[in-house]
């Protein structure tokens, strides 16, 4: 009895698993957590890549903004460089009599309201102390100097700017000859040629 107890048992286990393999609610569950995993991992890509072009256009766009921005700006700035350097030339004529002292007084007092005002817009002088840089600045002149290292900027012959770090001109420099490229050397051959054509005024009364 026992022995046939057991024997039925055993044969209602098998039946209850054979029942669970075979059941088709359990597989349907477990192959719909595989979908939605697989339905989550794509949608998660998606989020990714349409994150990842959000920012690319954003980059995109502020770059054409401020291509677009400094094309406006550069010919406007321009023109008020060369009204900044009509004042320079002003204020290094000599003045002897008071009159012309007032005058330069003024002059100054106008320059640097002006500067001033640049300087609010980010527009600023490039330095030129120490050493030559070929992004920042022109090698109008070299000269040899032994007491200084090559490349040693030694006066300024016309200052230069930048705006928001982009180089609206160079300043045009006189440096140390020595490990200069020929091509950093800038010579206005404009201005030779006019030096050359112009006579000497003695000739010229003569």
């Amino acid at each position: 009895m026992a022995a046939d107890t057991g024997s039925r048992k055993d044969k209602k286990k098998k039946k209850k698993g054979k029942a669970k393999a075979d059941d088709p609610e359990v597989e349907e569950g477990t192959s719909g957590e595989e979908d939605l995993l697989l339905r989550c991992q794509e949608l998660e890509a998606k989020a990714l890549r349409a994150h990842a072009d959000y920012q690319n256009l954003k980059r995109r766009a502020q770059a054409d903004l401020e291509a677009g921005l400094r094309r406006q700006m550069t010919p406007l700035l321009d023109d008020l460089l060369l009204v900044l350097d009509f004042l320079d030339m002003a204020l290094a004529s000599p003045a002897t009599h008071a009159e012309t002292k007032n005058l330069a007084m003024g002059v100054e007092m106008t320059r640097n309201k002006f500067v001033q005002a640049l300087e609010a817009s980010d527009v600023v002088a490039i330095d030129t102390s120490g050493k030559f840089d070929p992004v920042l600045h022109d090698a109008s002149e070299a000269v040899e100097d032994p007491d200084q290292e090559p490349g040693t900027i030694l006066a300024t012959l016309r200052r230069g700017y930048k705006w928001q770090e982009h180089v609206l001109r160079p300043a045009q420099v006189k440096v140390v000859a020595g490990d200069l490229k020929l091509d950093d050397v800038v010579v206005d051959e404009e201005a030779d040629e006019s030096d050359a054509e112009t006579p000497d005024r003695n000739e010229a009364g003569e």
